[in-house]
Parts: structure tokens; sequence; C-alpha cells
């Protein structure tokens, strides 16, 4: 008989997905916080970072950051 498998068998794999998307989140906002120019609207780039899952924080920092 197969052996179903159960969310205790991924935690391994999901934990550190988890912390990094926090981290991801925790940084994005916070750079977000300190910049005065974006390009496009700051409510925009809050939601995108924060329902973006990993992807969302990543694609602020690649696109969304002012020149300094």
């Amino acid at each position: 008989m197969e052996k179903a498998f159960s969310l205790r068998d991924f935690l391994p794999f999901l934990i550190p997905l988890i912390i990094l998307q926090l981290v991801l989140i925790v940084v994005g906002l916070i750079d977000l916080s300190k910049r005065q120019k974006t390009r496009g609207p700051k409510w925009l780039w809050v939601l995108l970072i924060i329902f973006g899952e990993i992807w969302g924080p990543v694609i602020y920092f690649i696109f969304g950051r002012g020149e300094e």
C-alpha cells in the first residue's frame, strides 16, 4: 500500500522557502518606505510585495526602485 504524503513530509523544504519569503517581504517594505521616488505608485508596490509571494519583492528590487 502506498504511503500518502503529509505536510510533515514537506516541512524541510517549506520552512526555508517561507523564511526566504518573509525576509524578502520585510526588506522590500523597509526599502520602499525609505525611498522618496519609485517607478510607479507606492501603494501598488506595497500590494505587489505583500501579495506577490516570492516574486513580488524580486520584481520590486529589479524594476520598482527609483534612481538615487
